[in-house]
């Protein structure tokens, strides 16, 4: 049994102990491991007729290999957010150049290129039995469309900002609540020591979980989400009145990088990506701005970003990415493939590949936020899932 592994899109902390799971399982049942370079890249750029070709795409993995991986963040992989299906002309290949027909692409007057016939003449050629992709929405919609297009696929959902439809847990993402807790209660000292408000800005894109949980855990002031559109004046009003109620003349407001005011859009910058998605950041600077405009009281705006997703993963992130791992490798000698691990009600699990693109996973508000004061609010414990949905 001849298994490929890669991981796409960002990195998140765990996907190397994931990575070595794999890999030891499959050597005990004397399966042969490859890591394909850079996500879908490694298949993209793979020319059989170059002899370079595997030493740039392609990594054997053995237990040598992998010994101590788990300690670090990121993967030993790389990765990319090349999607085969929605490539640029400008970015293909120089040996792909005039063999695929351009096509319209998710952004009005782009043009993009489908080369999933090569990916699939890659596959063939690397004589693959299986191949395992790590990856978030993007990566594991592509997975999905290579299992109906014949490939025994296995796919493993990681996303520090845990939206994935279909799982409760993502790879990444209690490493990143993590980080992000610990750094809210460091700022509270430069933040009272200066009397201001304190605007911290998390990744999450339209799921606001990171920023909930986060506040919740680091018991901010206020937290904006994603889900719920804020009235400016209102959390400036209700802010002030925190650092009024502080003894040391401070106040901590939490913001997801997809909260948007009542009546705005989420802000975004630079090109989108290879799945039409642009970034977004700076609505914390935004919210500073504002409440300073509206009441003159100094702010802090502190954007987590990157050091959300960096360095080794905490014990749990290592234990569900170990978890599935050892998950898919089982799959594979079970001959169960088209199939994506899970945490379902607290228990592992595993579902149809397609299942991420069959809805979205958002906070339900009204179970776990009050939109009238911007706090979380857990109306009720019992029965609720480890990280409340």
């Amino acid at each position: 049994m001849r298994i490929a592994i890669l991981t796409g899109g960002g990195d998140v902390p765990g996907l190397n102990a994931c990575i070595k799971a794999v890999v030891r399982r499959a050597a005990e049942l004397e399966f042969q491991v490859i890591g394909l370079r850079r996500g879908w890249a490694g298949l993209v750029e793979y020319d059989p007729a170059d002899p370079a070709s595997p030493a740039h795409c392609l990594m054997p993995l053995d237990r040598p290999a992998v010994r101590t991986i788990e300690n670090k963040g990121g993967t030993m992989l790389h990765t990319s957010r090349t999607d085969p299906a929605r490539i640029k002309p400008k970015d293909l290949p120089g040996f792909l150049h005039g063999r695929f027909k351009p096509q319209q692409g998710k952004v009005a007057g782009e043009t993009t290129v489908d080369v999933t016939p090569h990916v699939l003449e890659a596959i063939e050629h690397l004589k693959l039995d299986a191949l395992i992709a790590l990856g978030g929405d993007g990566t594991l919609t592509y997975a999905a469309r290579l299992h109906k297009e014949g490939v025994k696929i296995i796919s493993v959902p990681k996303t520090m900002d845990n939206d994935i439809f279909g799982t409760d847990y993502c790879i990444g993402f209690s490493t990143a609540v993590t980080r992000s807790v610990e750094a809210v209660t460091a700022l509270r000292t430069t933040t009272g020591s200066h009397e201001r408000v304190a605007v911290v800005e998390l990744f999450g894109r339209q799921s606001g979980e990171t920023a909930l949980i986060t506040g919740y855990l680091a018991d901010a002031d206020r937290v904006l989400i994603a889900e719920v559109p804020f009235d400016m004046p209102q959390v400036a009003e209700l802010i002030v009145r925190d650092r009024a109620d502080n003894p040391m003349n401070y106040a901590m407001l939490v913001v997801s990088e997809g909260a948007r005011m009542v009546g705005g859009e989420a802000v975004v910058h630079g090109e989108a990506d290879a799945y039409g998605r642009k970034r977004l950041g700076g609505i914390g600077q935004q919210v500073g701005e504002e409440i300073q405009r509206l009441t003159g009281v100094g702010f802090i705006s502190q954007s987590l970003a990157y050091l959300m997703r960096s360095g080794a993963p905490d014990s749990l992130d290592r234990m569900v990415a170990t978890s599935y791992g050892n998950l898919a490798v089982q799959l594979i000698a079970q001959g169960r493939f088209g199939c994506m691990t899970a945490v379902r009600d607290g228990n592992y699990a595993v579902v149809p590949a397609d299942t991420p693109l069959q809805g979205k996973k958002r906070v339900d508000v009204d179970a776990l936020y009050d939109r009238g004061t911007y706090r979380p609010r857990v109306a009720e414990i019992m029965g609720k899932p480890m990280f409340l949905y």
